[in-house]
């Protein structure tokens, strides 16, 4: 270990003055697209029959995420948001939604957007995710929701949070962005709560471009969030209550198709990489990692650490400075926490001080991760990672 410090302590870092350790950008993340040729056949078939949107392809794409989810229906629609903003309307949601600060900014403004009031709450410090126990202290007799989040694709305690829900008669929704491949407890993400959203961007492991899906077991609620992606009408151009267009496209539906051939194989490999990172990352003082509860599989949508600037030599800021001067994409996930967001800053915070969640945004750092990064990859941002804390006291100098 000693040898490998002085080693590294030889090497000087980009940010004074040496070479970067990546001659390109390695970036954050990258969507792994599956087989270009069998998806350019899919194509074909689409622009031949004219049918563009809403149609077979869409349908398919549907019945095999609830074939892979268990989850009674699968709503397509064109975003992960679009799709939560669908759901608090077609649930009838009015008053207060109890939900995290610590998450990205989208789950916020699906409740914003349907004039119900955000509660925020503190969130565990281990896991990261909502603490159902100060979820259950927020509950007043205007709450009307439950909204946890799979953060970074790591599950929330759902079962505290459907026995907290149950018991104050409150609607639980799932914002499962990160989640399509996550198992809680050994059951697929897709089945829980009232509804689950997730979103097909290409920074996700299941994507389709552009896209969301609503997942719930409520078929009323499946039927109304059909209607609300086409305006709120249900064919009879009638429509019965104001929604907007969150459809997907049939291109958009094969691609998903085609993803979701290789998912389960991409959520083993992230798991992989992630073991590696974190043997390799926990020899460095100063970096922590998230926790995943026994019995849980976190699809790892990122992969982020938690930095000890006095342990680690720097700050979470300061390394991120440094990491991108070694052409290494990181980013600051999520920073600034949502409720010191210019949006949403004059929402209550029952939970006052929200102790747990400023201290993970102001120190938590998401490190490259895709499922196609190679362990030669891994290997050298790690040893990066160690060139700056053995050379901690020349960076801050320079940084000043």
């Amino acid at each position: 270990m000693q040898k490998a410090k002085n080693k590294a302590k030889k090497q000087l870092p980009a940010i004074l003055g040496g070479p970067p350790a990546f001659e390109k950008i390695i970036p954050i993340t990258c969507p792994t697209i599956p087989s270009t040729a069998d998806l350019f056949k899919e194509y074909k078939k689409i622009f031949k029959s004219g049918m563009l949107t809403n149609a077979s392809y869409v349908e398919a794409f549907e019945e095999a995420v609830q074939k892979y989810t268990g989850a009674k229906y699968a709503i397509a629609t064109n975003s992960c948001t679009n799709g939560m903003m669908l759901t608090i309307k077609a649930l009838g949601l009015k008053g207060e939604v109890i939900l995290p600060s610590f998450t990205f900014h989208a789950t916020a403004h699906a409740a914003a957007w349907n004039g119900l009031k955000l509660v925020f709450v503190d969130c565990d410090p281990k896991t990261y995710n909502i603490d159902p126990k100060k979820v259950e202290a927020a509950i007043t007799p205007q709450t009307c929701a439950i909204m946890a989040v799979y953060i970074f694709g790591n599950p929330p305690d759902i079962e505290s949070l459907e026995k907290v829900a149950k018991k104050h008669k409150l609607k639980l929704i799932l914002d499962a962005a990160h989640g399509f491949g996550t198992k809680y407890q050994g059951k697929s993400a897709g089945g829980f709560g009232d509804a689950e959203s997730f979103s097909l961007s290409p920074t996700k492991l299941l994507t389709s471009g552009e896209g969301g899906l609503v997942t719930t077991n409520d078929p009323d609620l499946a039927r109304k969030l059909k209607t609300g992606r086409n305006y709120g009408d249900p064919g009879t151009y009638d429509s019965e209550f104001s929604g907007f267009n969150a459809r997907m496209s049939e291109l958009h539906a094969a691609l998903g198709l085609t993803s979701l051939k290789v998912l389960t194989k991409n959520v083993q490999r992230r798991n992989q990489m992630v073991t590696l990172y974190k043997k390799l990352l926990s020899q460095i003082p100063g970096i922590d990692f998230q926790q995943i509860e026994k019995g849980n599989i976190s699809s790892y949508k990122d992969f982020s650490i938690l930095i000890d600037a006095k342990a680690f030599g720097l700050s979470r800021d300061q390394a991120y400075q440094a990491l991108n001067k070694e052409n290494i994409m990181v980013k600051k996930y999520f920073y600034p926490a949502v409720h010191n967001q210019i949006a949403f800053r004059g929402y209550p915070k029952r939970d006052t001080g929200l102790k747990n969640t400023n201290f993970i945004a102001e120190n938590s750092l998401s490190l490259p991760l895709f499922s196609h990064i190679t362990e030669a990859q891994i290997r050298k941002i790690v040893k990066t990672v160690e060139v700056l804390h053995v050379n901690a006291n020349a960076i801050k100098k320079n940084l000043k």
